[in-house]
């Protein structure tokens, strides 16, 4: 969620950015980074001409062929999350091989409050059956 309202912000800061900058090029008569705009417009009009065909492409696909891609898009994201999930496991193994505490393996605290804390909380430190010390 941080990230997405530093991107937001990002975004904010850089249009408000362009619009002062075209109001200071307006003003003083001047453009800035002419050829390189002009190459960007020329990118840009491209970029356009190819969707517009890519846009007419698909609409002659059938639906069947665009549900196979979903499926297919579907199975590419699974297989990617299994592979993240083996990577997870190396990644812990390999986090053990370069720990200098080997097999890591949690141990019974030393700390005596720590225990009364974990008997009581298990139970054991209490009679159930008592009323907890409220006579009546």
């Amino acid at each position: 969620m941080t990230l997405a309202f530093v991107v937001f912000f990002f975004s904010l800061f850089a249009i408000a950015f362009l619009f002062a900058l075209k109001s200071w090029e307006i003003r003083k008569e001047r453009i800035v980074f002419a050829p390189l705009r002009e190459k960007a417009d020329v990118r840009a009009l491209q970029l356009k001409e190819l969707l517009d065909a890519a846009r007419l492409d698909l609409s002659k696909l059938p639906p069947g062929a665009v549900r196979l891609s979903r499926i297919g898009i579907h199975q590419l994201a699974l297989g990617f999350a299994a592979l993240a999930r083996g990577a997870e496991g190396y990644a812990h193994q390999v986090a053990d091989l370069v720990s200098y505490k080997h097999h890591f393996e949690k141990r019974d605290t030393r700390s005596e409050f720590l225990k009364k804390v974990a008997e009581h909380k298990s139970g054991n430190g209490l009679d159930t059956t008592a009323d907890n010390g409220h006579n009546t």
